[in-house]
């Protein structure tokens, strides 16, 4: 028997085996499970017989000696649950400094908006309405805050606290 001829059978037994039992997986196992009771019992195949239908009948009694056998439970990898990375936290408190001397920083009437909009998740209205200004005005607020409060974290701006703003921990 040329070995040749049994693995130019491979893609064929797969094909049947995914149709015939549907998972990717368990269908490579009992392609692979054929394969080996094919070698293991090489003597008992017929010279001159279609080597074939040898090897789909061994796929055939296999499949029907697993639906016989009672199943073993498993739990695929594929479905395992991976826990979430956490990140190290070892810099928050220096973070929420920073954060905090840099909002400090800011004129009152930026930090004012920003904290409105960002911190309360108000509207932009809202903020223009609760403060008694325009709309326009409370956006370029909002905008010149966000840059200087971005220039002060990145270390273009020195941050120098004009009045003490402390954040609830």
């Amino acid at each position: 028997m040329d070995s040749n001829a049994i693995l130019a059978e491979i893609p064929r037994l797969r094909r049947y085996a995914r149709a015939m039992v549907g998972d990717r997986a368990a269908a490579d196992d009992l392609v692979q499970d054929t394969l080996e009771r094919a070698w293991s019992r090489l003597a008992q195949w017929r010279p001159g017989s279609d080597l074939r239908a040898w090897l789909f009948g061994i796929m055939h009694n296999l499949r029907v000696d697993q639906l016989r056998r009672p199943a073993v439970p498993t739990q695929s990898l594929e479905n395992e649950i991976h826990e979430t990375p956490v990140r190290p936290t070892q810099s928050d408190a220096l973070e929420l400094h920073d954060l905090e001397s840099a909002l400090n920083s800011l004129p009152e009437d930026q930090r004012e908006v920003l904290l409105l909009i960002a911190l309360e998740e108000m509207s932009y209205a809202q903020v223009a309405d609760l403060l008694g200004i325009p709309l326009g005005t409370v956006m370029s607020r909002l905008s010149r805050g966000r840059e200087r409060l971005r220039l002060i974290l990145d270390g273009q701006l020195p941050s120098t606290p004009k009045t003490r703003l402390r954040l609830i921990r």
